[in-house]
């Protein structure tokens, strides 16, 4: 039978690609700018070898899970979460190490998007006498890397933006005054979020007011995230924390001030000019940015103004709020700053993909819904 007819999978086919994407996680704070994969490698209904990609600039999951099988890899099924790749980058082509040695079948979960590969892994496989199929599991593979994903087809990084709010949607009293609106637990909870992002972005708005460091603070190992800052104007003080950081501090702005530029150079920033969209710095234009120096994933902890922006741009796409079970009264500050919403029909409307408790509070996973 061609491996171009269309079969269904069984259950154990499920059992074991369920397995490689649950080994594919393991990588999800090391692996950046690749994506994170997962892959099990089957003879006889038994498990002879499984791999993961656990840092980039190291082995694909397809060659660890070849190295444990050793041997017994000659005849097996590979179940592999993304096409394997069959490109020279900084490793060689997993379709090659799987074609020495001797695989019979491999199912990849999902097609790689990456153009220099894009179908033609399975391709070279199938055309060395392996069986292929995709497609099982596709959406919980997808899952796994949709930055890694929307920067192949679209050259943009995938942004969630992070939020913290009172019962009544107040994100800081009317003086600026939010430490601390949540529990120590959803603090935590976001140190996360930051390790698996690899840039935050902010306004510089919320430098001036809170001088945050916008680092990851988790034991273990864990990359530290490029911290960027919209500034359109270079106003952001010598002083600040996060210049003084480990890694890196990107300014995006549109000033043509060479001196002040120079002096936030000498105190560690670096500084892109980038093109004016109205009054301020062009919010694509930082993001395709972003995606030029292979960020896949962006975390926006900002105030009410940058990120209202960004959601009226249709930047945005997941939205985390933690809601905490205070209220802080009609004077306090609102979550987005979004002018121009006059009429119910204006409203933008979202869909709630998790929600769950994080000590006291609540954390809400949203996306814009598209119309």
């Amino acid at each position: 039978m061609s491996s171009a007819e269309l079969l269904s999978f069984t259950a154990e086919d499920h059992k074991y690609m369920a397995r490689a994407i649950q080994l594919a996680k393991k990588g999800m704070y090391l692996t950046a700018p690749n994506p994170n994969v997962g892959c099990v490698l089957v003879k006889d209904n038994e498990i002879v070898g499984e791999g993961w990609h656990a840092k980039a600039g190291e082995a694909h999951a397809e060659v660890n899970a070849l190295k444990q099988a050793g041997q017994k890899a000659e005849g097996a099924t590979a179940y592999v979460t993304l096409e394997p790749c069959c490109h020279h980058g900084k490793t060689p082509p997993c379709s090659d190490a799987l074609i020495k040695a001797k695989v019979k079948h491999v199912i990849a979960a999902m097609i790689d998007p990456h153009s220099k590969v894009a179908g033609n892994g399975l391709k070279q496989l199938e055309q060395a006498g392996v069986y292929v199929q995709h497609g099982l599991l596709e959406e919980q593979a997808k899952a796994l890397n949709p930055g890694f994903i929307k920067r192949m087809q679209q050259g943009l990084p995938y942004v969630r933006c992070k939020l913290a709010m009172s019962l009544d949607g107040r994100t800081a009293m009317a003086s600026g005054e939010s430490k601390w609106i949540t529990s120590a637990a959803a603090r935590e909870d976001v140190q996360y979020l930051r390790a698996k992002s690899a840039a935050i972005v902010t306004g510089v708005g919320t430098v001036l007011a809170d001088d945050p460091s916008m680092t990851v603070r988790l034991e273990g190992e864990y990359k530290q995230p490029i911290r960027v800052v919209v500034d359109t104007n270079l106003s952001m003080p010598t002083t600040a924390k996060m210049l003084s950081e480990p890694g890196k501090t990107i300014l995006m702005t549109c000033s043509a001030d060479d001196a002040i530029a120079q002096v936030l150079k000498d105190a560690g920033a670096d500084i892109h000019v980038m093109p004016y969209c109205n009054t301020s710095v062009d919010l694509k234009s930082v993001l395709q940015q972003l995606s030029d120096m292979h960020i896949n994933d962006v975390l926006l902890e900002t105030g009410a103004t940058l990120s209202g922006a960004m959601l009226q741009a249709g930047l945005i796409d997941e939205l985390i709020i933690y809601m905490a079970p205070v209220l802080m009264g009609n004077d306090a500050r609102g979550l987005f700053a979004l002018p121009g919403l006059e009429n119910m029909q204006d409203k933008i409307e979202l869909d709630i993909i998790d929600q769950r408790l994080v000590g006291q509070d609540i954390r809400l996973t949203a996306k814009v819904r598209q119309h």
